[in-house]
């Protein structure tokens, strides 16, 4: 844990560095100042507005223990078992299996999950995904990626002005340079290209360090690592078939999904901020300390995959040899 979020940390403060160095390359130290106030201004309004724009982008619909009593009452036994307050609880109307969690502390947290995902997931594996998600809520994730999207989001816009107005020479009163001697046409378009590139390629590393410890901690507040791994084999494949208009409209927002919802098509699928979903589910596998082996029973249901997995702490299986029904939403 310390060491995740130290490097965590040093990636943070690598992306600061470069929004500050981009202004001074702009407009020398007065450049660099104000792109670090300009920092510091759209971190705190991240902070305290980030959760409810996200939800917004997407029409989250929120629901409760009425609306959807199975799913409601799911992420709310996960929450006691992880020592959570109650999150708010919404469902995305989209047919790609997919989820997330935002809010800026526990006491602020919502999770949302697509109705793609409740209805072709087993409630094991449901649980499994909104543990993961609940992690990233214990783990204040949702804080630390929502700061590096609008880091990152200011430093193509800082690029954008190097293109059109590139550097500037800037003298203090004894005539002495003071930085940001003049980019040029050639030296702004470089930096229009190569200072988001550097941005999202920290964006992702900080990504995929958080993914692997929230999959870690997930597997832990759930009960059962193997939930956990059998949903993101099967939200892989629903997510490369199935696509989120919604996400391929925002990428900025893709990191926050528990799979990449972006589809090849997407320029923004080159620099993926989730880590191979084949090491996931490897690491989750070991973690369970057994290898995969193929279900004979099929699905959820089978006798096999039943003492594989020991009993539910979610309550009584249904009866019978069948699998568990699908959709725990409604």
């Amino acid at each position: 844990m310390t060491s995740s979020y130290l490097k965590t940390t040093i990636l943070l403060a690598g992306m600061t560095g470069l929004f500050v160095g981009l202004g001074f390359l702009i407009g020398g130290q007065s450049g660099m100042v104000i792109a670090f106030l300009l920092a510091l201004g759209m971190n705190a309004f991240a902070y305290w507005n980030s959760g409810d724009m996200v939800l917004r982008m997407y029409d989250a619909q929120e629901v409760d223990a009425r609306s959807a009593p199975e799913y409601y009452g799911m992420v709310e036994r996960l929450a006691q078992r992880a020592g959570l307050p109650m999150p708010r609880v919404y469902v995305i109307h989209s047919d790609q299996p997919n989820a997330f969690a935002t809010g800026r502390d526990p006491e602020h947290a919502a999770v949302a999950a697509t109705t793609g995902l409740l209805n072709m997931l087993s409630p094991e594996e449901v649980a499994g995904v909104m543990a993961h998600e609940l992690a990233h809520v214990k783990n204040r994730d949702t804080l630390i990626m929502t700061i590096t999207a609008t880091i990152a989001g200011a430093i193509s816009m800082l690029a954008n002005f190097a293109m059109f107005f590139g550097g500037s020479s800037s003298n203090n009163q004894d005539g002495e340079n003071q930085g940001g001697g003049g980019l040029g046409l050639v030296g702004g378009i470089l930096l229009s290209i190569l200072a988001p590139m550097a941005a999202m390629v920290v964006q992702m590393a900080i990504s995929r360090t958080r993914e692997y410890e929230a999959d870690r901690i997930g597997a832990e507040i759930c009960g059962r690592p193997l939930w956990l791994a059998d949903a993101l084999e099967r939200i892989h494949v629903g997510a490369a078939q199935i696509p989120n208009y919604q996400a391929e409209n925002r990428p900025a927002t893709a990191h926050l999904f528990i799979a990449n919802p972006l589809h090849g098509r997407s320029f923004a699928s080159l620099f993926s901020t989730h880590p191979d979903m084949g090491d996931r589910v490897s690491r989750l596998r070991a973690m369970a300390g057994r290898e995969h082996r193929p279900s004979s029973g099929g699905g959820w249901g089978g006798a096999s995959n039943q003492a594989a997995r020991g009993a539910s702490p979610w309550g009584a299986r249904p009866s019978g040899d069948g699998p568990s029904r699908k959709g725990p939403w409604g």
